[in-house]
């Protein structure tokens, strides 16, 4: 019997490995690339390991490509202002969600998930007309609402249950000794759901750095495009001819996503767990 259960988990371990490098081999090829020399990168068949490892490209995007870090830097604005507002009205949206029962919460949650079923480019067009009616147009204030407002619906959805894990019998008692309802939410309730804010401030930068179509469609001013619009439309396409350091800008430009879901992954796969058992 512990043969058989010796074996298994031995050919358990093989078919996770095995689906591990199906998954990240593209990256690891990315980061084989972008220690290539460009006529290497082109060379066909391919080679595996680059014959001669080289950082130009490396050094080549540091001291000759100043756009990509002007993108960096209104990614870094436009995902970092996004995942704050969001936190910050998903607490309350969450918390009414929870706490006020009335007789429109379940079409509220029915309609907040029907959101998520619809495509982004299906409202684009009427987002870019009201943009431009309140002159938000080409404007980072104006992505970062638009954005904000695309994954609200999610983020609301998985603070609610956080905030349903949190018994009612602690509110009940603060209340007791005089505390208001702000000062239950701030004081009381916030410091027990810290996991599920900091779930959602993570969910809303991952979904907001790798955004093209609302970056592409709301935004022209090229000093103001974000980091998936800016690499699109300034290093590919018919006159993209250095490969490898299109290589190396896809391996900087998803460092921050490695490193934040490195050292925060238990409380986004606990956020993501929470709101899949929703209601």
């Amino acid at each position: 019997m512990k043969v058989k259960k010796f074996i298994w988990q031995i050919l358990r371990m093989i078919l996770l490995i095995l689906i591990l490098g199906f998954l990240l081999f593209p990256i690891f090829w990315v980061l084989l690339t972008s220690f290539k020399s460009n006529m290497e990168a082109y060379r066909y068949p391919p080679t595996f390991w680059p014959e001669q490892f080289t950082i130009r490209s490396y050094l080549d995007l540091y001291q000759k490509n100043n756009e990509f870090f002007m993108y960096y830097r209104n990614n870094f604005i436009v995902s970092g202002t996004t995942a704050a507002l969001a936190c910050f009205i998903a607490i309350f949206g969450g918390y009414a969600l929870s706490r006020f029962h009335f007789k429109w919460n379940m079409v509220i949650l029915a309609i907040f998930t029907s959101a998520q079923m619809f495509p982004v480019i299906s409202r684009l067009i009427s987002l870019y007309k009201i943009m431009k009616d309140v002159r938000l147009l080409n404007t980072l204030t104006g992505l970062i609402w638009a954005l904000t407002a695309a994954i609200l619906p999610f983020s609301i959805m998985l603070m609610s249950s956080f905030f349903d894990a949190v018994p009612k019998e602690v509110e009940e008692s603060a209340r007791i000794d005089g505390a208001s309802r702000l000062g239950i939410l701030f004081k009381v309730v916030m410091p027990l759901v810290k996991p599920g804010i900091l779930a959602v401030g993570i969910y809303a930068f991952l979904m907001t750095w790798d955004d093209y179509l609302h970056s592409t469609t709301l935004i022209q001013k090229d000093e103001l495009r974000t980091l998936s619009a800016g690499v699109a439309l300034r290093y590919l396409g018919e006159l993209s001819y250095d490969w490898s350091l299109i290589n190396t800008i896809s391996i900087v430009g998803t460092l921050p996503m490695i490193f934040l879901f490195f050292f925060f992954q238990r409380y986004m796969v606990s956020g993501l767990v929470a709101g899949a058992v929703k209601g």
